[in-house]
């Protein structure tokens, strides 16, 4: 089966809508290895944080996903909750222009992005990495939720990636 040739201009982009979660839902759970959360949880994503989140669609189809809300203790920060891309979409840059899109059109605000990440996850690790040095900034990363946080031992530790900063010192 050929590949068709897509870039990120074939895409549309839209603030998600609380009739979008099933469809979140089933998008996570295709993508392993990302964590599934309840519907119920997309739901809310796409309801109470509809403002930092972002929806990718090719022809009125969803094709990647971004959650992400602003920080309760820093303020400066976007924290990215997950971020998938059907896997027919992949390779494209689609996951860096949701987020790029996020930043300037959702998130201006943001001088950093924070994430987590398990260590097996190297594509996210790559994604992440690219994404800070597309933007000439740092990602540093730091020990975050261990193994042992996680109970039966079930869950590999979340690593914190912390990518900025993206703005000069305001005054």
């Amino acid at each position: 089966m050929k590949k068709i040739e897509l870039h990120t201009k074939d895409f549309s982009f839209r603030t998600p809508k609380l009739e979008d979660g099933k469809a979140i839902y089933e998008l996570v759970k295709q993508s392993p290895p990302l964590d599934l959360n309840s519907l119920y949880c997309y739901l809310l994503l796409c309801d109470h944080f509809d403002e930092t989140c972002i929806i990718a669609e090719y022809k009125s189809k969803l094709a990647g996903f971004i959650s992400a809300y602003r920080h309760p203790q820093k303020p400066d920060t976007l924290f990215v909750w997950q971020v998938v891309v059907a896997e027919n979409m992949r390779g494209r840059g689609l996951a860096g222009d949701m987020l790029n899109r996020i930043l300037s059109e959702k998130a201006s605000w943001a001088s950093f992005v924070e994430t987590t990440v398990t260590p097996s996850n190297r594509s996210s690790l790559r994604f992440f990495q690219a994404f800070a040095d597309e933007r000439r900034t740092l990602c540093q990363r730091h020990s975050y939720m261990t193994k042992d946080l996680f109970g039966n031992g079930s869950h590999e530790e979340e690593i914190l990636l912390r990518i900025g900063p993206f703005h000069q010192e305001r005054s």
